[in-house]
């Protein structure tokens, strides 16, 4: 990866500084996205639409390794998110699908996977990609499962953001 390649990552910010930190980081030349959710407020004399970012306390920066540390000292960034010790990169496709998604669709609720033991789920990635699997454990950021599809029980340990939950 060269340095001057950009990607999109997702960035930590302090609570509530998701609106801010989207507008620093313009004022710093740098792309950003904070997906903003039209969400209906009733006040006592009327109601309102009002914009709140869809995930609190994160907001998404494209860049190259060199521009990381303008991002860093950004007022109101926390960090990079992490993943196996490095600045986790967003798939461009991922931003563009939640852009879509937004601007289609008012009062949007983002709400992480919820993984139980026993339940199912397809594997999004890898050489098991859209297998059906059933969770056996969870452990932290990993979920063991068993995949029985070929005639055999493996039991593999994968990472959680490569499951999808199967629903019927």
């Amino acid at each position: 990866m060269s340095a001057l390649t950009s990607h999109w990552y997702a960035i930590y910010t302090k609570p509530r500084w998701e609106k801010k930190v989207h507008y620093l980081l313009s004022e710093k030349k740098i792309e950003s996205y904070c997906p903003l959710n039209k969400v209906r407020k009733k006040w006592s004399d009327r109601m309102k639409i009002v914009e709140e970012p869809l995930f609190k306390s994160y907001v998404f920066a494209k860049v190259s390794e060199d521009e990381r540390t303008k991002v860093r000292m950004t007022a109101g960034v926390m960090n990079f998110v992490y993943w196996q010790g490095k600045p986790a990169i967003i798939p461009a496709k991922e931003i563009e699908t939640i852009r879509k998604f937004m601007n289609e669709y008012e009062n949007v609720m983002a709400e992480p996977i919820q993984l139980k033991e026993d339940g199912k789920v397809i594997i999004r990635q890898g050489l098991f990609m859209d297998q059906e699997a059933k969770i056996l454990k969870i452990e932290g950021n990993r979920v063991k499962v068993i995949i029985e599809s070929i005639g055999y029980t493996l039991v593999a340990s994968i990472d959680k953001k490569n499951l999808s939950t199967l629903t019927h």
